[in-house]
C-alpha cells in the first residue's frame, strides 16, 4: 500500500519531512499525508455542503503552492504540521477541482453535440442526467 500512495501522490517520502507512528515511518511524507486526509474529508464536505465558488477552491490551494514554492526557491523550511494543514486544504481543494473539471467535460461534450447537429433539448437532458448543468 505504501509504494503505491508514494506513487499516486508522486511523494518523495523522505524521513525529515514524514510523521513517524510507533517507530515506523509514514508511507508518504506530511504534505503528502495532508493532501490523502484532505481527499478522504473532501468527499463528505461536497455531499453535506456542495461546492463552494471556484474562486475559494483556488484559495484553498494556493497555501500549499507558496509553501511548496518558498521552500524549492529559498533556504526557508517549514514544519511538518505546516506541511499537514496546507496538504489537507490542498487535498480538499483538489476534490472541488476534479468536480469542476467534471462539469466542464460534460458542458463541453454538450457542446461538442450540439455543434454535430444533435437535438438541443435532448442534449440538455443528457447534460442534466449526468449532472452538468
Amino acid at each position: 500500500m505504501g509504494k503505491f500512495l508514494r506513487i499516486f501522490f508522486g511523494c518523495h517520502a523522505r524521513p525529515d519531512r514524514s510523521f513517524y507512528f510507533r517507530g515506523k515511518q509514514f508511507p508518504i511524507c506530511a504534505r503528502c499525508t495532508g493532501e490523502l486526509i484532505g481527499i478522504l474529508s473532501g468527499i463528505p464536505i461536497v455531499i453535506f455542503w456542495g461546492v463552494p465558488r471556484f474562486e475559494i477552491v483556488l484559495i484553498m490551494m494556493l497555501p500549499l503552492i507558496f509553501d511548496g514554492f518558498l521552500q524549492r526557491l529559498t533556504s526557508y523550511e517549514s514544519g511538518n504540521i505546516r506541511r499537514l494543514i496546507t496538504g489537507i486544504l490542498f487535498g480538499i481543494a483538489f476534490i472541488f477541482a476534479f468536480l469542476y473539471l467534471r462539469r466542464f467535460c460534460i458542458w463541453t461534450a454538450g457542446m461538442i453535440l450540439k455543434l454535430f447537429g444533435a437535438d438541443p433539448a435532448s442534449v440538455e437532458r443528457m447534460m442534466k442526467s449526468f449532472g452538468g448543468s
